[in-house]
């Protein structure tokens, strides 16, 4: 018999906790690897914080139920991040690091009958967090024109459509 999903979140969060670590070296590798321009002349000790910050927002939603910091978290990252000038993309991509180290620890550490509680439990936290994200991001750069969603480029060449 399975366990309960209260049980199931407390493992996963469990997990998660051991794996910290690991993970978040994960993905400061993955993403120094992208070189992006905004992260690295961040420099790896503020990109490492970070990393840690949104691991902890994750930890939480996924210990307490409640998505609603890790979402508030990500709409004042956009805000920091926008003004900061880093595209929607580099912040992304810095979400699916982390993101995508969980899921490498889960499958090697984890039993197969595990997988679909932790990767959807935290892939619903990461996911709720990004487009919360993108929705405040997009929102800044509809006030403010913004190159990085410049969306004239798509439609080049639709004039008369």
């Amino acid at each position: 018999m399975g366990r309960a999903p209260g049980e199931r979140t407390a493992a996963t969060a469990a997990f998660l906790e051991r794996q910290r670590a690991e993970i978040v070296a994960r993905a400061e590798d993955a993403l120094a690897r992208t070189h992006s321009r905004h992260y690295e002349s961040a420099g790896a000790g503020q990109v490492h914080a970070r990393l840690e910050v949104l691991y902890d927002h994750v930890l939480q939603a996924l210990e307490h139920r409640d998505l609603g910091p890790a979402i508030a978290y990500g709409e004042q990252v956009a805000e920091e991040r926008f003004a900061a000038g880093y595209d929607l993309a580099e912040v992304q991509t810095a979400f699916n690091a982390l993101e995508e180290a969980v899921w490498t620890r889960v499958f090697s550490e984890l039993a197969p009958a595990e997988y679909a509680d932790a990767l959807g439990l935290v892939s619903t936290i990461v996911g709720a967090t990004k487009d919360a994200l993108a929705r405040r991001y997009v929102s800044l750069a509809t006030d403010t024109h913004a190159p990085s969603l410049d969306l004239q480029a798509l439609f080049a060449g639709t004039e008369g459509v």
